[in-house]
């Protein structure tokens, strides 16, 4: 027996509880994993909440994400004691997730847990800050160095943002933080920001093409804001698209692609192949500077996230929020 978030709907409708599970219930997978830390992040509070069409089977346990302990395999390439992390896949949508003290999933779906982190750590980071990676490492294939000019991160507060401005910054990149909350500024600017803008200048409708003013683009939020930042990207600069925290639209035109050459990346997280999420590991294992994980992570137990979950939607909560699934 274990303890675990379950998702249920039903005639009594759409709910979600923490619960004491049987391990038989687990799904099929070969590999069992004793989960340490879990993350909370925005897919999960839209399926916690029941605001998004997030889980496509009930019940289902959420948790896009997790870290922890081999406890059985009968995959060649994962042994007893193996330390473990997993991001994406589905897990927490459509195969039972990571917001629970156990897991059982597919082997071919797990990474190694670097050596650089702990399984807390790797949470601090979790589906969020490897999103942020994929970001970062598709600006880099776009041939973009610090000297090329500013970086925009938008949703600069969330998981995402918060990590790439750490990376970019620690890479030489000068960032410019795009937030709602001014107040943040101090700890935008901790994290490595070079300059903060108020989102509403990207949030509104604005014109098919802007003054160039960045080089490059992480965002998260979607819909006027990207496009927005599409039309002040730089001529041949390039724009890593990974979220929808505004919406999932786009209303643009084909200006800034055809008239100034700029590249728009889309950055999938989920189902991405083995040696680009190693990749993305490895080098968030040299590049991100541990010390600022506690600057951006905020710590909760598993029976705090319910609650949680609301108040990520509602952009209360700043930078990452690790679970404790044991308490």
């Amino acid at each position: 027996m274990f303890k675990g978030i379950l998702i249920n709907k039903d005639e009594a409708g759409y709910r979600a509880a923490i619960e004491t599970i049987d391990e038989a219930l687990l799904p099929e997978g070969d590999v069992t994993v004793r989960v340490d830390w879990s993350s909370l992040n925005y897919k999960d509070g839209l399926a916690i909440t029941g605001k998004g069409p997030v889980v496509r089977r009930f019940p289902m346990v959420p948790g896009i994400d997790f870290a922890g302990t081999v406890s059985s395999s009968r995959h060649p390439d994962w042994q007893t004691g193996d330390k473990v992390v997993l991001n994406g896949w589905g897990v927490g949508e459509t195969h039972w997730g990571g917001l629970a003290q156990m897991a059982r999933v597919r082997g071919d779906w797990l990474v190694p847990l670097p050596a650089a982190f702990s399984a807390r750590q790797a949470m601090a980071i979790g589906t969020a800050g490897y999103t942020a990676m994929l970001c970062v490492l598709s600006l880099e294939r776009h041939g973009l160095v610090p000297g090329s000019g500013d970086i925009l991160v938008t949703g600069a507060n969330g998981g995402v943002g918060s990590v790439a401005i750490a990376l970019l910054a620690r890479l030489g990149y000068t960032v410019v933080a795009s937030t709602g909350r001014p107040e943040e500024a101090a700890y935008l600017k901790e994290l490595g920001a070079s300059a903060i803008i108020d989102r509403n200048e990207l949030s509104a409708p604005g014109k098919p093409l802007g003054k160039e003013r960045w080089a490059g683009v992480v965002d998260s939020v979607g819909s006027h804001t990207l496009a927005n930042a599409c039309a002040g990207t730089n001529y041949r600069g390039a724009v890593a698209a990974c979220g929808l925290a505004q919406g999932m639209d786009f209303p643009s035109s084909v200006a800034p692609f055809i008239l100034r050459g700029v590249t728009l990346y889309g950055i999938d997280s989920v189902m991405a192949p083995q040696p680009v999420r190693r990749q993305a590991w490895e080098r968030l294992a040299r590049d991100l500077d541990p010390a600022l994980l506690e600057a951006i992570t905020h710590e909760i137990g598993l029976g705090e996230a319910i609650a949680t979950a609301g108040e990520l939607l509602q952009g209360k909560v700043r930078g990452r929020v690790v679970v404790d699934v044991n308490r």
